[in-house]
C-alpha cells in the first residue's frame, strides 16, 4: 500500500471525495477495458465460429484499493455508512484520471484488513461502471444559432443531449428533429434514453425523429437549423474505453 499514502490519489463519487474520509486509493484497476457484447455461433461442417456482435460493450467493474492510515474504526464506518446511502448512477471520478469521468453505481460488500489495533486497514470498493470513459470536454454545452459543424475526436459514436429553443427541423450528423406545437421554453432531447422532456414534463409528443435519434459518428459532423428554431444547444457526451 504504498504508492498509494505516497501519491495520495483519491475518488469522488456523486458529492463523497474519498480524501474527506482518509481513505486514499490505488488506481491499478482503473486500466481496465470493457468487453464487447458478442455471441459466437458454430456451424456443424463449417470450421471457425460466426460472430453475432449486439453493437453494445457490457458494463464494467473498477475496483480501487484503498487505505485509512489512522482512525480507521471511525472513519470507515462514517465512509462506508456515506458510500452505502448511494442508489443509483452516479458521476465517478478519480485524480488519476483528471480529464474524464464514468458513470457508475455502488452496491457495497466491503472486507477490511486491519492493522495493530484497528488504528489502519486496508479494502477494496468496486464500482459497477457503463462502459464508457466520458471526456471532460464532452460535457460542456456547444451553442448553434446558425448552421455548423461538431466534430467528435474519437473513435466512438457519441449520444449528445440536445436542447432545442423553439419549432423547426434539427439535424445533427444526418439525423432529424421536428420541433412541434412547443409550449416550453426550450425541450431537451437525451439521444441516449431516446425521450424528451422539459424540467420533470414529458415533451416526446412535441418532437419527431427521423430516421433514429441523433448520433454523432467519430469525425466532422454537420449541425443545420431551420424553421422557428432560435438556438440549439448540444452536450456532445465524448467518451472513449
Amino acid at each position: 500500500m504504498s504508492d498509494i499514502k505516497q501519491y495520495g490519489a483519491y475518488f469522488t463519487f456523486d458529492d463523497i471525495q474519498s480524501n474527506d474520509f482518509d481513505v486514499w486509493i490505488s488506481g491499478v484497476g482503473t486500466y481496465d477495458a470493457p468487453v464487447r457484447d458478442m455471441e459466437t455461433i458454430t456451424v456443424p461442417g463449417r470450421s471457425g465460429d460466426l460472430l453475432i456482435d449486439n453493437n453494445r460493450l457490457n458494463n464494467i467493474d473498477i475496483t480501487y484499493p484503498c487505505y485509512i492510515g489512522r482512525q480507521f474504526d471511525s472513519r470507515f464506518d462514517l465512509f462506508k455508512a456515506a458510500m452505502l446511502s448511494k442508489v443509483n448512477y452516479y458521476v465517478l471520478r478519480d485524480t488519476y484520471h483528471p480529464d474524464e469521468y464514468r458513470l457508475a453505481y455502488y452496491l457495497g460488500g466491503i472486507t477490511p484488513q486491519t492493522g495493530a489495533y484497528n488504528k489502519s486497514g486496508s479494502f477494496d470498493i468496486v464500482f459497477h461502471c457503463k462502459p464508457q470513459r466520458y471526456l471532460n470536454s464532452g460535457a460542456d454545452a456547444v451553442t448553434f444559432t446558425a448552421d455548423g459543424t461538431i466534430t467528435n475526436p474519437t473513435r466512438y459514436t457519441a449520444k449528445p443531449l440536445l436542447r432545442i429553443y423553439g419549432d423547426g427541423i434539427v439535424t445533427v450528423g444526418g439525423y432529424s428533429v421536428t420541433v412541434s406545437s412547443n409550449s416550453y421554453e426550450y425541450i431537451d432531447v437525451d439521444c441516449d434514453t431516446m425521450d424528451a422532456f422539459y424540467g420533470n414534463s414529458n415533451a416526446n409528443s412535441y418532437i419527431t425523429v427521423s430516421g433514429g435519434f441523433p448520433s454523432v459518428a467519430p469525425g466532422e459532423a454537420t449541425v443545420t437549423i431551420s424553421g422557428n428554431i432560435t438556438q440549439i444547444d448540444i452536450t456532445p457526451r465524448w467518451w472513449t474505453v
